[in-house]
């Protein structure tokens, strides 16, 4: 796929106009029998994945305490950006209601499992999220900074990718949850989030090794894990517009599996067929997207072939 001078964003003749099918509605989702099974939650397998994601934050962990020589500890910071791929992913998923069926075990988990260990606010990141798939890049997106104005220019993206590796942007992020914490009026909000990191140092503490969360936690956090972030973000939705065919508002990539271990883990890199249908469950996005194919919604010329290609595009403003 080419990349377009001024805007990423497809032109409408390269958009069919074949739904609505008898298996898909108008807007791409699938009709109520269909969208029945979709959306069905396995919350056992979900708990499964959720204490596997910890498993492996935790393994990274002892790998590099285990071997303990210079080169290990900055593998084990880029390792641990990934771990924050993991969480925040989870988290994501039970922001939409959409990790368990009951209310009060997915907000539970999503909340001090998930959210809070990652510095993620989990209600007001419900809430700015739901008003990015209200609209996307409309006046209420809270994330419209993050991917509006692509393509940029090459050493534009380098400078911005540097920031990211270096914790200006972590800091950035970190910094106005510490003042939250101080202010009344926010430390509802703030102190949840610190009370877990509080525990997490805790637990290294516990272990010997009290620096670590420092580095294996703090430090991935403010660096490689903002670098995932970025990569991530203008992939679903750099240079695009708002409009109402979601063709048009969201990038697809085709999946392969380095991009899915580092960086779209839980099916996130089938982010088109998310926002056609945001009520669907992680596990069942590809079902979905191989629906909007088989109706001719999605075409070959609208996807990507790898991450890479796409970075490219958006880079060569």
């Amino acid at each position: 796929m080419a990349a377009m001078a001024v805007s990423m964003v497809p032109a409408s003749d390269r958009l069919p106009a074949v739904l609505p099918t008898d298996r898909l509605l108008a807007d791409g989702r699938p009709t109520p029998e269909i969208r029945a099974d979709l959306r069905r939650i396995p919350g056992f397998r979900n708990l499964l994945t959720v204490a596997t994601a910890w498993l492996q934050v935790a393994l990274v962990i002892a790998v590099a305490v285990r071997i303990d020589r210079w080169w290990v500890w900055p593998l084990a910071v880029v390792l641990m950006g990934r771990s924050f791929a993991l969480l925040a992913i989870l988290g994501h998923e039970a922001a939409h209601r959409l990790l368990f069926a009951r209310k009060q075990v997915n907000d539970w988990v999503g909340r001090w499992l998930l959210s809070y260990p990652a510095f993620v606010p989990y209600d007001l990141y419900r809430r700015s999220h739901m008003a990015h798939h209200r609209d996307e890049m409309g006046p209420d997106e809270p994330d419209k900074a993050l991917y509006a104005g692509y393509p940029i220019a090459r050493a534009s993206f380098r400078r911005k990718l540097a920031r990211d590796a270096f914790g200006s942007s972590g800091w950035k992020n970190l910094r106005p949850l510490l003042r939250a914490a101080v202010r009344p009026a926010s430390r509802g909000v703030a102190l949840p989030i610190l009370a877990v990191q509080g525990v997490l140092f805790l637990g290294f503490l516990a272990a010997g090794r009290p620096q670590l969360y420092l580095v294996l936690w703090l430090l991935p956090w403010m660096t490689s894990w903002r670098v995932i972030n970025r990569l991530r973000a203008i992939a679903e939705h750099g240079g695009m517009g708002r409009a109402e065919d979601k063709r048009q508002t969201t990038h697809h990539v085709r999946q392969h599996w380095p991009a899915r271990f580092w960086m779209v883990p839980y099916h996130t890199g089938w982010h088109l067929a998310h926002h056609v249908d945001a009520g669907i469950p992680w596990r069942n996005l590809p079902r979905l997207h191989r629906e909007l194919e088989a109706a001719g919604w999605i075409t070959p010329g609208l996807e990507w072939s790898s991450y890479p290609a796409l970075w490219r595009a958006l880079s060569a403003g």
